[in-house]
């Protein structure tokens, strides 16, 4: 079945084009680089894996409950319209609630993928761009990873949130080869990250905490290699040129916080628009989420140099400030580490069932003999 078959609103078209602007680099020094960027490529190198072996696909999902969530976490809990619904409404609402996630990530991932081509192309360090390669496959596999997902498991997509594309549009056509990195690795990547490790965290549905577990793992290499990146080039910018900077992180802050909540779905549940939006205000799991949001943001804004005093005061606005102070390799230190229990579980489960295979043959042979 097409893609297209499967979306329940249309995308405005089916190629969206964003002017390529910005110069390509070419670095003729084929021998030096920084050896901790080299190291993280080394390792980006080694990390590599296949979505179609390492997550079991095997694994049943419920269309209508693919995540496990409960009721009080959704925004029309409790309202007047809840009252009205049934069961198959209330199973219809998690379908809509987690496709419009996972659609949000997918068409993040194939930002991500496009920002990082971008990268290679236009950042002027050899070092960077060997690591920008690697992570541009990672993110390919990433978008095939939730498409499938999305595909095979629930049967439904949405269209690329106008907030979301708004904010992938202006890091594009930014022609300073540092936006990229801003744009897509501390601010799009840190609140998908966020919203990752919510998800990953609470489901106990095995295939997504799989797929969260894994693709986070590949992130953590990510936001390591932006940090570094931007950290030593930041150093050399003037106060205006930092300036300019944090606005763009001040306006994708605010963006992403206020426009992000799923909107969409209610109106396809027949609520108007600002009716929904008033009801998304209300819900207290949006209101932790979004703290959540910045969890990975703000850490990461101020160990890159970011910290002027405006930027300072917009976090305060946000209730967010305090996040500047959270220990961001220990959180990705922790990604990595789910990621490999998750697999030595798996591993260990497979043998497990290896062995008592073997075993029933030989005990099924004795027996015959």
């Amino acid at each position: 079945m097409s893609t297209h078959d499967l979306y329940v609103n249309a995308p405005a078209g089916p190629v969206w084009q964003v002017p390529a602007t910005g110069a390509a680099r070419f670095s003729w020094d084929y021998d030096d680089g920084r050896e901790r960027l080299l190291a993280l490529y080394r390792k980006g190198k080694d990390k590599q894996w296949d979505g179609a072996t390492r997550i079991d696909w095997d694994l049943e999902v419920d269309p209508y409950d693919p995540l496990g969530t409960p009721d009080e976490v959704l925004n029309l809990y409790g309202t007047r319209h809840w009252a009205k619904m049934t069961e198959k409404d209330k199973g219809d609402l998690r379908r809509h609630y987690s496709s419009w996630q996972f659609s949000q990530f997918l068409h993040g991932e194939q930002g991500a993928m496009i920002c990082a081509a971008r990268i290679v192309e236009s950042v002027p360090d050899l070092d960077a761009k060997f690591y920008s390669a690697t992570q541009t496959m990672d993110e390919a596999r990433h978008a095939e990873i939730y498409g499938r997902f999305l595909h095979e498991k629930i049967g439904m997509l949405y269209p690329i949130n106008d907030d979301l594309q708004g904010l992938l549009d202006d890091t594009l056509r930014d022609s300073r080869w540092d936006m990229p990195y801003l744009g897509m690795q501390v601010l799009i990547e840190g609140l998908a990250l966020a919203a990752f490790g919510m998800i990953r965290d609470t489901t106990d549905k095995p295939l997504p905490k799989q797929i969260l577990a894994y693709v986070m793992q590949d992130e953590a290499r990510h936001v390591a290699f932006g940090r570094m990146a931007l950290r030593d080039y930041y150093r050399q910018l003037s106060d205006a040129e930092l300036r300019d900077r944090e606005e763009f992180v001040i306006e994708g802050c605010h963006l992403m916080r206020d426009r992000l909540r799923g909107v969409e779905v209610l109106e396809n549940f027949g609520i108007p628009r600002k009716e929904a939006e008033e009801l998304s205000e209300q819900s207290e799991f949006l209101r932790l989420f979004r703290k959540l949001l910045f969890s990975r943001i703000v850490p990461c804004v101020k160990d890159i140099g970011l910290w002027g005093e405006r930027l300072q005061k917009a976090y305060l606005d946000m209730g967010v400030f305090d996040l500047g102070d959270s220990n961001l390799d220990l959180l990705m230190t922790q990604d990595e580490e789910i990621a490999e229990r998750l697999d030595a579980q798996r591993f260990a489960a497979e043998e497990r069932a290896r062995v008592t295979e073997v075993a029933d043959a030989i005990a099924d042979g004795a027996a015959e003999a």
